[in-house]
């Protein structure tokens, strides 16, 4: 028996790192997979994309581990994909319980033009902050109609709980903004779905072992800001792996925390109180 029995679970950003990870800890404790990822590289994001090989390798992960799995290449920009989707996938497996609003972008920018800082803000924005309100009022209204509640996880970041940019560095502003704006989101959904027993949370991740931080524009701001504390923990530990964050969700989105909602959940190896 797994915690997550009969659950379908909806995923963005599920071609690689953290959305692959979630994806296959759900599957090993019986859920289905609805796995999405917008498949296409942003001209503003200076590392690539996930790409369709990618969603489908989660695919065969998602299979190894157990899991019923079905793969949609939606772009969270763009609501209407993130519609076809849900509807897909309610077609598949009949219903969604678990929504995770995963997918996000970052770009730490430096000797950066005012053109390209805010081709840059628009890209965090469209994707860490409307990608989120648009997943989630993409997936609401099946699981409304069908009355069973359900559990949403937002991923939020510690730059939504404190600054993190260097002093000094400028052009980053967009990802502490969405990232604080997911919470706000989160505290709106968690008062507004509650009649329909939909539990809304966010979790906030110190860094994590993905492309988002390997990549070499990361490893230029790092070298030309030495003195940030943005990349540093308190507990002995530089960067936590994607499995770290999904044993989180997963008790997030399970009975285990059946009267949880509306909180902001560390998993930062104490970076928010160091």
């Amino acid at each position: 028996m797994g915690l997550l029995d009969g659950k379908v679970a909806f995923i963005t950003g599920a071609g690689r790192g953290q959305g692959r990870s979630h994806a296959v800890r759900l599957a090993e404790e019986g859920a289905s997979i609805i796995a999405t990822d917008g498949c296409t590289d942003i001209d503003a994001v200076p590392y690539p994309l996930s790409d369709k090989e990618d969603l489908a390798e989660t695919a065969e992960l998602v299979r190894q581990a157990g899991g019923a799995v079905m793969t949609a290449k939606a772009d969270v920009r763009r609501f209407a994909e993130l519609k076809a989707a849900v509807a897909a996938g309610v077609k598949e497996f009949g219903h969604i319980d678990i929504v995770l609003a995963n997918a996000g972008i970052a770009i730490m920018g430096v000797d950066t033009t005012e053109e390209q800082n805010e081709a840059g803000w628009d890209a965090v924005i469209d994707v860490n902050l409307k990608g989120v309100w648009n997943t989630v009022r993409a997936c609401a209204p099946p699981m409304i109609e069908r009355g069973q509640g359900g559990a949403m996880v937002l991923t939020s970041s510690t730059a939504g709980l404190k600054g993190l940019s260097s002093p000094g560095a400028f052009g980053n502003e967009s990802y502490g903004a969405a990232k604080h704006g997911v919470v706000g989101l989160m505290r709106q959904f968690a008062v507004e779905f509650s009649t329909w027993g939909i539990r809304v949370n966010t979790v906030h991740p110190t860094v994590v072992d993905t492309m988002m931080v390997n990549n070499a524009a990361m490893e230029k701001w790092v070298a030309t800001f030495p003195e940030s504390t943005a990349l540093t923990n308190l507990l002995p530990v530089v960067m936590l792996q994607p499995r770290d964050i999904s044993e989180a969700i997963l008790f997030l989105v399970s009975d285990q925390a059946k009267w949880i909602t509306g909180v902001t959940l560390p998993v930062d190896a104490g970076f928010t109180v160091k």
